[in-house]
């Protein structure tokens, strides 16, 4: 008797389930090409730029709705067995590993700018030949001076209020999942909503601050090397912060609904990963950022 009518006998889901074809992956490609092309046409100043781009991110979100719920009905409906949970669990790692390469570049290049290229250009021979009278401090205006002048952001208050917001955050997740495993569903349900509500105030706040640095400080994109890393790294963490707690959202829908059990929940357990992973990350930025 074969592995899978083996399963089949017993009761449990086969070995491996394989999914009917679908036209998912083809969809998601197109919108990508649309929203590439759209975003392409945009940067040079085309009028259906804007709109194409538009269209693309809201039609891949419509193919990533029908896909997820695809693979979360199959899950629901007993198909997945411990292989593909473990499948799932891989995929997961490898994909906040690929997260962690991400910010390490974004990283890297503040460390190589600051502690770097920054004493290089203020050293001696490259003041007498290169760039005269330029300081190697950090933050600063740039060695040709061109850079219009700002103030950087201090950690009080507002960092330091998020990195708060954002480790009790991290208390409360865990705290929801404890709960879900002790099947106390009601109270993972509360402390999931009370995690979701940190993580958009956290969003709301950072909102807050780069309109107080845009036009009280004059911190922008442009501002030189500051400006663009600044923006550049806590930008992406604010979206990955507004991905993780949507993630959050959807799974605290599920758990309304009397999806997970306290044996059976990957899709609670990836979605805090990824959170536990925003959370090191801010802190990483809270001090090389607003500290350092």
């Amino acid at each position: 008797m074969t592995a899978v009518a083996q399963t089949a006998h017993s009761g449990e889901a086969p070995y491996y389930y394989v999914p009917p074809q679908s036209a998912h992956p083809i969809r998601g490609s197109l919108c990508m090409l649309a929203t590439l092309v759209g975003a392409a046409l945009w940067v040079n100043g085309y009028a259906l730029g804007p709109w194409l781009c538009g269209a693309g991110i809201l039609c891949m979100f419509m193919v990533l709705f029908g896909w997820f719920g695809d693979a979360i009905r199959e899950s629901e409906g007993g198909l997945n067995s411990k292989r593909i949970d473990h499948s799932y669990r891989w995929s997961m790692t490898w994909f906040i590993f690929s997260e962690v390469m991400f910010f390490s570049a974004f990283f890297g290049s503040l460390w190589y700018t600051r502690d770097v290229s920054t004493p290089w250009l203020s050293t001696l021979d490259s003041q007498t030949w290169l760039w005269p009278h330029f300081a190697g401090t950090w933050p600063n205006f740039g060695p040709a001076g061109t850079v219009a002048p700002f103030e950087s952001v201090g950690p009080f208050w507002l960092p330091t209020i998020n990195t708060a917001l954002l480790l009790t955050s991290a208390v409360t997740l865990t705290i929801a999942h404890h709960a879900l495993r002790a099947a106390h569903r009601q109270k993972a349900i509360f402390w999931l909503a009370v995690t979701v509500i940190l993580g958009f105030t956290f969003v709301g706040c950072q909102a807050y601050e780069y309109h107080h640095a845009y036009t009280e400080l004059n911190l922008r994109f442009t501002s030189g090397a500051f400006g663009a890393l600044f923006y550049m790294l806590t930008g992406f963490h604010g979206f990955h912060v507004i991905l993780g707690a949507t993630m959050l959202t959807v799974i605290w829908f599920r758990l309304v609904r009397g999806h997970f059990t306290p044996d059976n929940h990957f899709g609670f357990e990836g979605a805090a990963w990824y959170w536990h992973f925003v959370d090191v990350v801010w802190l990483g930025l809270y001090i090389f950022v607003y500290w350092v």
